[in-house]
Order: structure tokens, then C-alpha cells, then sequence
């Protein structure tokens, strides 16, 4: 029997505690970090690097995310709002200054956290004296599997779905109260991001870790927000100022992202990209005690 649209109706608290609701996006969240750091733990531990970094790796990762996401979206899709003197402090505070109404934090997006991740992986490897290239190789393969996560708590959420459809697939979001089926574009973002995951994990494995740095960062890179680009074609505009734009926000911070992923393809093909995991030479307690 062929699909005939599907109502979609769903409650986005999977279960409440009195007051406390624990929704399916913040599952989402909560399952991108925690297979994350099984996965990046089982890396870690195959190419004998030392677990603290990891341990601090998350820290970082965390803030990085939930900063980045939410002044992306603040400052991308709208600043009109978010950058006045009565309303830039609920960019940190979850309610409405101007009644005191709570909001939460409406409004995360995914370029904010991508620009984040990059600029705290630099300062970290900086710090810790850890090649790059090497890292974002590795924590790549876990961001798409988190970011399907995001896209499946996404459609729990009924949001950023695309426009209408006449496929049988269709989904019908009756708690925003629409009528009429639209695509399921959540879906389609978070299974391309399973199957990138899959495609890299599998790279990883085959090589048994041992890629040439960088360029599985940029066919990441080229992948996902390929992927990304062409999804936006079929989705609605987030934000008013997206009606009338050939290309809508999404598809304009995707693009040099993409052209970053072949750039570093390009120069880790030329060899131009620093191998190993370390950036100075890794000096054991053994060598230390030696006079």
C-alpha cells in the first residue's frame, strides 16, 4: 500500500516531570555528544593519543556549539532583532526583555556552530599542541552524525521543513496548522548526514586511521553542505528577508564552506598539509629522565 501523506502530529516533549519537559531536540544534543565521545574515545585510544585531551576536547566542543549556534542564528537571519539596544542581551538570556516572557533559546543555527567549531579546534590545538588537520579529520565524522540527530529533533519540533509536495512521502504539520504536505526536508538532511557519517567512518576503517590529513575534513566539507545547498532549494524561507532571494541564507554561508572543502583537498593531494597528530615531537617521561 502506497504512502498517502502523513499527518504529522507529534508531542516535541517526549515526557514531562512536573513542570520539566525533556524534549526530543535536546535528545538529539545529548546523543550527538555522548556517541561522539565513544567514538572519538575509540580513535583516541587505537592511535595512542592521551584521553585528557579528549576530556577537555568536549568541554570545548560544548561551548563552542551552543555559542556559535546561537549567534549564528542571532546575527545571520535576524540581526534586525537581536542587535538593538532593547533586544541583544536575550541573545545570552532565554526571555523577552521588554515583558519578561519566557522564550527559551529559539533560534540555533547550524553555520553559527560549524564557524565556532573551527575557530575552538585552531585555539585548542594551539593550546594542546595538536596538529589540526589531524583533529577535524577525526571530529568530522562524529559532527554529521550529531547533526542528524539535530535534524531528526528538528522534525519532532515540526520545523525548517520545505515546501509543498505532491510525493507520497509528504508530511502534513498539523501543529503549525498546515493543511497541505510539504517535504520532509529534516529527513532528507538527516539521512544524508547518516550516510556521510557511514562514508567516512568507513574511510577511517578501512585506512585503519591512517588518512592524509586534512582530506576527509574537505570532502566533509564538500559533502555536507553540498548536500546542504541543495536541500535549501526545496525548504521554506526561515526569515522574511530570505522571500525573493535566489539563494536564501543557508545556501550563501554554505558556499565558501564548500569551496574550503576543495581547497584542502586540493593541497592535502599536493602534500601541503602537516602529517601526524602532534605539531611538535611528542617527548615520553622516559626521554625526559635522559641526560
Amino acid at each position: 500500500m502506497l504512502l498517502n501523506y502523513v499527518n504529522w502530529n507529534v508531542d516535541p516533549v517526549m515526557f514531562h516531570l512536573g513542570n520539566f519537559g525533556l524534549r526530543y531536540y535536546s535528545m538529539g544534543f545529548l546523543l550527538a555528544f555522548l556517541f561522539g565521545y565513544f567514538i572519538l574515545s575509540w580513535m583516541f585510544k587505537r592511535e595512542k593519543v592521551e584521553m585528557k585531551y579528549l576530556d577537555s576536547l568536549v568541554v570545548w566542543m560544548f561551548i563552542a556549539v551552543l555559542v556559535g549556534a546561537r549567534l549564528g542564528h542571532c546575527l545571520f537571519y535576524e540581526p534586525d532583532y537581536f542587535c538593538t539596544s532593547e533586544h541583544w542581551l536575550e541573545i545570552f538570556l532565554p526571555f523577552n526583555m521588554k515583558t519578561g516572557q519566557f522564550t527559551g533559546y529559539q533560534g540555533l543555527a547550524s553555520h553559527g556552530a560549524a564557524i565556532a567549531v573551527i575557530v575552538m579546534i585552531w585555539l585548542f590545538c594551539r593550546k594542546y599542541k595538536l596538529n589540526a588537520w589531524w583533529l577535524f579529520d577525526r571530529l568530522v565524522i562524529v559532527v554529521a552524525l550529531g547533526g542528524a540527530f539535530i535534524r531528526l529533533g528538528n522534525l519532532f519540533n515540526s520545523e525548517i521543513y520545505g515546501v509543498q509536495t505532491s510525493l507520497p512521502w509528504g508530511f502534513i504539520f498539523e501543529r503549525n496548522g498546515e493543511t497541505v504536505p510539504k517535504h520532509p526536508t529534516q529527513l532528507y538532511e538527516a539521512l544524508a548526514y547518516f550516510l556521510i557519517f557511514a562514508a567516512c567512518m568507513a574511510a577511517y576503517i578501512l585506512k585503519k586511521g591512517k588518512l592524509h590529513n586534512g582530506r576527509l575534513f574537505g570532502c566533509w566539507l564538500i559533502a555536507l553542505f553540498g548536500v546542504r545547498i541543495l536541500i535549501e532549494f526545496i525548504k521554506e524561507e526561515q526569515v522574511d528577508f530570505e522571500k525573493g532571494m535566489a539563494l536564501d541564507m543557508g545556501q550563501w554561508l554554505s558556499i565558501p564552506l564548500v569551496f574550503m572543502g576543495v581547497v584542502l583537498v586540493v593541497l592535502s593531494c599536493q602534500g601541503a598539509l602537516k602529517e601526524g597528530i602532534y605539531t611538535e615531537k611528542k617527548v615520553t617521561d622516559n626521554n625526559k629522565n635522559t641526560k
